[in-house]
C-alpha cells in the first residue's frame, strides 16, 4: 500500500502534474513595477493565505515578505503553469462561486513582480494580514462541537471507519450559514463525513379505521447502481449507530470549509445529535485525534434550505491493468429542485469527472466537467448561480480511472479493485447540495 501524500507536501508534485499546461505570458503591467506591498500582498492574502499560514497546510507562509520571496522560484513555476492555487475544474471564471484560481491579470501581476526582482516596496502601504481566529477559516464559530475522547490512531495498520456520537444540546432549531470540519491531527484524518441525527418524534396513533397515511414521494431518484455491501468491520472500536441522521459536512485533503450563499442556509434540528464518521490513515507513529466541527449561523432563517445528499455506484470494477475505465452512476429528480455544489471523490486511481444534465425534453449539457481529478486537492464545486433542474430531468456522472502501471499513485496495478473504504480501494461517490423549489421558506 502507498501512502497518499498529505496536501501540505504537494508543492512539487502539483507542479509537475500541471507542468504540460501552457505558460501564461506575464509582460509587465503599465506604469511603476509592481511591489510586494502594493500590489501582490493583496493578491496573495485574497487568494492564498487561507491555506499558506502559520498552522495551515501549505508548506509556507504568504502572510511574510522575507518568507515569501525565500520561495520566489517556487511560486513562479506554481502561478505560470495554474498549479496553484489549485484548480481542477475546466469553466469560466464566475461559473463557481468558490473559485480559486488567480484571474489572468492577478498572475500577470505577480510574474512581473518576479521578474522586476520581488521588491517589497514601501512597508507602509502593506494592507492588514488577515487573521484567523483560533486557527478557524470560518471565523470565530457561534459553536463548536468536539469528539468527547480522543482517538489512538496505531502506528500502521488498516483503521476501519470509527463513529462518533456528540450531542448538540441545541434547544431550538438552527439555521448554519458556514461550517468547518477541523481534524484534531490531519495527517491522519483521511475524510470526515458529520451527520445530523434529530431526535425520535413521538408515535402518533392513527384513528380507528384509518386508511394508512400515504408515504411522501421521494425527489431524489437513485439508479440501481447506488447500493454496495458493507465489508465486515474490523477492529471497529466505535461502531457504526442503527441511525447516522443526515448528512451535514464533509472534509476531506483539500477542503474541509463549507459556506452557504446568502439566502440559503442548512438546518440541523433542535436536539439533534451529531454522528462523526471519521476515516483514519496510520501514518508511520501513533498518533491522537480529537476532531471538532464549528458552525457559524445565519442572522435570520432563509429563504431556500439547502439539503446535503449524495449519490454513488457501489457496483464498480476495475480490472487489473486497465488505463482508462469510466464508471457512470445516475440521479434522478421527482419534483424541480436548484442544485448548489457537486462534490466529486474517488481514491487514488481516479482521474477525472464529467458530469451530464439530461433533461426531460431530450436536451443535455455538461454541468461540471474535472478533466485533471486530484485525490489531494478534493473541491465542493458551488455554483454561482444554482443550477435549476426540472422534475423528471438527471444527472448523470461519470468517473475515469487509471488501474495500470503508468499510474504512479496506483497501489497494485494487479488487482481487481471494487468499492471499499480504504485508500487502495476505490469508490464513485458524489455528494450534492439542493434545495427543492416547492419547499422554499419565503418567495422569491
Amino acid at each position: 500500500m502507498r501512502t497518499p501524500r498529505h496536501p501540505a507536501l504537494l508543492a512539487a508534485a502539483a507542479l509537475a502534474a500541471v507542468a504540460s499546461l501552457a505558460a501564461v505570458p506575464h509582460p509587465a503591467p503599465p506604469g511603476a513595477p509592481p511591489t510586494f506591498a502594493e500590489d501582490v500582498a493583496p493578491i496573495l492574502f485574497r487568494n492564498c493565505a487561507t491555506c499558506h499560514r502559520p498552522g495551515g497546510i501549505g508548506p509556507f507562509s504568504v502572510l511574510d515578505y522575507d518568507t515569501v520571496k525565500a520561495r520566489a522560484e517556487d511560486i513562479r513555476e506554481a502561478v505560470s503553469t495554474g498549479a496553484m492555487p489549485p484548480w481542477h475544474a475546466e469553466a469560466p471564471h464566475g461559473t463557481f462561486r468558490n473559485d480559486r484560481r488567480l484571474s489572468d491579470a492577478d498572475r500577470r501581476t505577480i510574474l512581473a513582480w518576479l521578474d522586476g526582482g520581488a521588491k517589497l516596496g514601501d512597508r507602509a502601504k502593506l494592507p492588514p494580514a488577515p487573521t484567523f481566529a483560533g486557527g478557524w477559516e470560518i471565523g470565530t464559530p457561534d459553536a463548536v462541537l468536539t469528539m468527547a475522547e480522543d482517538f489512538v490512531v496505531p502506528a500502521r495498520g488498516t483503521i476501519e471507519y470509527q463513529y462518533f456520537e456528540v450531542p448538540t444540546n441545541f434547544t431550538e432549531d438552527k439555521w448554519v450559514q458556514a461550517l468547518e470540519i477541523m481534524p484534531g491531527a490531519r495527517q491522519v484524518v483521511h475524510h470526515v463525513l458529520v451527520f445530523a441525527r434529530p431526535p425520535a418524534a413521538p408515535a402518533v396513533q392513527p384513528a380507528a379505521n384509518a386508511p394508512p397515511a400515504p408515504r411522501p414521494r421521494p425527489v431524489l431518484v437513485f439508479d440501481e447502481n447506488n447500493d454496495t455491501v458493507d465489508p465486515p468491520r474490523r477492529d471497529t472500536l466505535h461502531a457504526p449507530p442503527r441511525q447516522l441522521g443526515t448528512l451535514v459536512g464533509t472534509t476531506a485533503p483539500g477542503t474541509n470549509v463549507l459556506r452557504f450563499a446568502e439566502g440559503t442556509a442548512l438546518r440541523i434540528r433542535a436536539g439533534s445529535t451529531l454522528v462523526f464518521q471519521m476515516h483514519y490513515t496510520a501514518h508511520g507513529h501513533e498518533t491522537r485525534d480529537r476532531t471538532s466541527v464549528g458552525f457559524a449561523f445565519a442572522k435570520e432563517p432563509p429563504a431556500e434550505q439547502v439539503l446535503a445528499s449524495q449519490f454513488f455506484n457501489g457496483k464498480l470494477v476495475l480490472p487489473p491493468g486497465k488505463k482508462d475505465v469510466m464508471i457512470p452512476s445516475t440521479l434522478g429528480f421527482n419534483e424541480a429542485v436548484r442544485v448548489h455544489g457537486l462534490f466529486p471523490h474517488t481514491h487514488l486511481r481516479g482521474t477525472r469527472w464529467q458530469y451530464t444534465l439530461e433533461k426531460p425534453d431530450g436536451t443535455s449539457e455538461v454541468i461540471l466537467d474535472v478533466p485533471r481529478y486530484d485525490f489531494n486537492w478534493q473541491t465542493y464545486y458551488l455554483f454561482a448561480t444554482p443550477l435549476e433542474v426540472p422534475a423528471g430531468a438527471r444527472i448523470v456522472s461519470r468517473a475515469w480511472y487509471d488501474n495500470s502501471e503508468g499510474n504512479p499513485d496506483n497501489p497494485d496495478a494487479a488487482a481487481e479493485v471494487r468499492w471499499g473504504d480504504q485508500t487502495w480501494e476505490e469508490m464513485q461517490y458524489t455528494g450534492i447540495l439542493y434545495s427543492v423549489n416547492s419547499r422554499r421558506l419565503r418567495p422569491r
